[in-house]
């Protein structure tokens, strides 16, 4: 089994930065791809960032150019960087991972508040 444990989040003012770390711990040893998901009041869990083995990433419309994903194979961890925030950027931030066979893996989220 993979445990996730995401951390980073906070309150933060627009236009500020903020970077969420998600460590993955036991059996890493076959992850096929990691990500970034949140969800806003009301609304569904949506995509934001996702990076596969080789490093190939994956970015929502609504994030590219502001919020970077990268990887740290050595620390099993996936970071996501971000810039520029807004306020629409509200949400419970959840790390996910996938593994060489299908399986799905979540963190238990990280929460992310964006307001002056």
């Amino acid at each position: 089994q993979v445990q996730l444990v995401e951390s980073g989040g906070g309150l933060v003012q627009p236009g500020g930065s903020l970077r969420l770390s998600c460590v993955a711990s036991g059996s890493t040893g076959n992850v096929y791809s990691m990500g970034w998901y949140r969800q806003a009041p009301g609304k569904q869990r949506e995509l934001v960032a996702r990076i596969v083995g080789g490093g190939s990433t994956l970015y929502a419309d609504s994030v590219k150019g502001r919020l970077t994903i990268s990887r740290d194979n050595a620390k099993n961890t996936v970071y996501l960087q971000m810039n520029s925030l807004k306020f629409e950027d509200t949400a419970v931030y959840y790390c996910n991972l996938i593994t060489g066979t299908g399986g799905s893996r979540w963190g238990q989220g990280t929460q992310v508040t964006v307001s002056s």
